[in-house]
């Protein structure tokens, strides 16, 4: 399924300025499309619009051929999985019982779970590295746990769009790799992947492709080694970096002190 911003544009409530302007990109089924750019560039906006939290000020933001207003809720939960960047643990639920929650778009309020719905619930608990956390009650998770958890219940929906906005946050290295690499198996299978993150690093290596925001604009877009460029990361972060590829190709990113850049380090 396909999810597309066609010059969108979006304004707050009560604001003079919109806080994004003129904002197109394509995200497809089989890739993995990373979003990037200093806090504040829009990133969460432009995810809110996509879901149709934010009504368009110009342009439109589809998923499919459709605005998120165009799909009921339902559907639209069966088709796209979302794992916000901040949610609050409400009710003292066991991991198993919270991951279920991501079947319940497709069972309606009043069914049962069936074979099907617990597969899926067992699988997306594996993958996440959490199945062994599937008695345990939600509140008494480590920041980290909690974050995989809400994967996994986003995974068990077994959506058509995976959506995840800053999913790194709280994860080590191991689990920060293991992530990545789930999402870009996902995408590999077939799903449409965006993953809006800090980490440019780690995106260089999985995402097939990076939107770059700035001020609500499109800075760069295009594969990692377009986007990922020094001058284009300057400009966007208003600091001097060094890029130099990995051994697959990717280009990674150094942030560079002062007194390097006064020495020429970076041309």
């Amino acid at each position: 399924m396909i999810v597309a911003a066609r010059r969108l544009a979006v304004r707050y409530p009560g604001s003079a300025a919109r806080a994004l302007e003129d904002v197109s990109f394509e995200a497809v089924p089989g890739q993995l499309l990373a979003i990037g750019g200093p806090n504040g560039s829009g990133k969460t906006t432009l995810l809110r619009a996509l879901l149709g939290l934010l009504p368009a000020d110009a342009g439109a933001a589809l998923i499919g051929e459709r605005s998120a207003a165009e799909w009921g809720r339902e559907a639209l939960a069966r088709a796209v999985g979302v794992v916000p960047q901040r949610e609050e643990t409400v009710f003292p639920l066991a991991v198993g019982d919270m991951v279920m929650l991501g079947r319940y778009a497709r069972l309606g309020p009043m069914a049962a779970a069936g074979a099907h719905d617990h597969a899926a619930v067992a699988r997306a608990l594996a993958r996440c590295d959490v199945a062994e956390l599937a008695a345990r009650r939600v509140d008494e998770l480590s920041g980290g746990e909690w974050q995989r958890v809400r994967v996994a219940r986003a995974i068990a929906q077994e959506p058509r769009v995976l959506v995840l906005d800053e999913p790194t946050t709280s994860l080590d290295v191991r689990h920060a790799m293991e992530l990545f690499e789930l999402v870009r198996e996902l995408a590999s299978e077939g799903l449409t992947g965006i993953v809006i993150t800090h980490e440019l690093n780690l995106a260089a290596r999985f995402a097939d492709r990076m939107l770059l925001l700035d001020r609500g604009r499109v800075a760069a877009i295009g594969s990692p080694a377009e986007v990922l460029r020094p001058a284009i990361l300057a400009e966007v972060f208003r600091w001097p970096v060094a890029v130099t590829p990995w051994r697959d190709g990717s280009p990674q990113i150094t942030p560079l002190r002062q007194t390097e850049h006064d020495k020429g380090a970076v041309s």
